[in-house]
């Protein structure tokens, strides 16, 4: 029962990735890559049609055994990565960036200017 609970969890953050990212329509992973397949990355539809097989097999097929989980893992980490927006990743970059560099400023600017400012009395 592990497997199975292994491949749908994995197939369903695949689905939820497609549907919200592009724009997939349909019921099964085969219909929702079919859907969108002009927008994917054409190197990860292979892989993507390998889980799609591999989860309709051992949803489906009676004493289906999961023969290699770490390549199916890999695959699925693989879709994973090349299917989530990488724009997240660069603007938090580039807000560290920011930040960092007024905090440089600023000290830089304290720095040369501190024995002219005076304290209220």
């Amino acid at each position: 029962m592990a497997n199975i609970e292994l491949v749908v969890t994995r197939t369903r953050r695949l689905e939820r990735l497609l549907r919200q990212h592009y724009h997939a329509e349909g019921k099964g992973l085969h219909q929702l890559i079919t859907s969108c397949e002009r927008r994917l990355p054409h190197e990860i539809i292979p892989t993507l049609r390998f889980v799609a097989t591999v989860r309709n097999k051992i949803v489906h097929e009676d004493g289906y055994q999961l023969d290699d989980k770490a390549g199916f893992i890999a695959a699925c980490k693989a879709c994973e990565a090349e299917l989530t927006p990488r724009s997240g990743r660069f603007v938090w970059t580039m807000a560290a960036l920011v930040v960092l560099g007024f905090t440089a400023l600023a000290l830089w600017f304290y720095s040369e200017n501190w024995h002219h400012i005076r304290l209220l009395p």
